[in-house]
């Protein structure tokens, strides 16, 4: 029989960075989640992701235990990582802060595919390409 679900967790965290300090160690501590046993297993599970921002969902059991899932960095991060910005453009209708191929572009996406609701390459580069335009980021030949 399967485990009664209490709480789903959503939370943003700096891969193999995970510490009891806020967000993590409240929104766990309501749930009644032994805090550093999620940072020591969470730390272990992304050391290789590099201080990545990762989405987690963190799902919460009726006997206090609990499983989590990391998702892909989000799409603003990947495509800063690609165009190699710190920041998008405040005003990203009238301000451009970066240029990127279509190539640099595709290779976002095949990082976030998974994530997307969508598994067809072109659509999902649709979505990027969104994403890249609300950021100020141009996509050139």
């Amino acid at each position: 029989m399967a485990k009664e679900i209490v709480k789903l967790i959503k939370l943003q965290i700096k891969a193999g960075a995970a510490n009891p300090a806020p967000p993590i160690g409240p929104a766990l501590g309501q749930a009644g989640v032994n805090i550093m046993a999620f940072c020591k297993e969470f730390n272990a599970a992304t050391q290789k992701a590099g201080g990545d921002v990762l989405p987690t969902v963190i799902t919460v059991y009726k006997d206090k235990s609990f499983t989590f899932i990391t998702k892909q960095p989000p799409a603003s991060n990947i495509l800063k990582k690609v165009a190699n910005i710190a920041s998008g453009s405040g005003e990203a209708a009238k301000k451009k802060v970066a240029k990127i191929t279509k190539a640099q572009l595709l290779e976002a996406t095949k990082m976030k595919i998974v994530d997307l609701n969508t598994q067809d390459l072109e659509r999902a580069s649709r979505i990027m390409a969104g994403t890249a335009r609300q950021m100020g980021i141009d996509i050139i030949d």
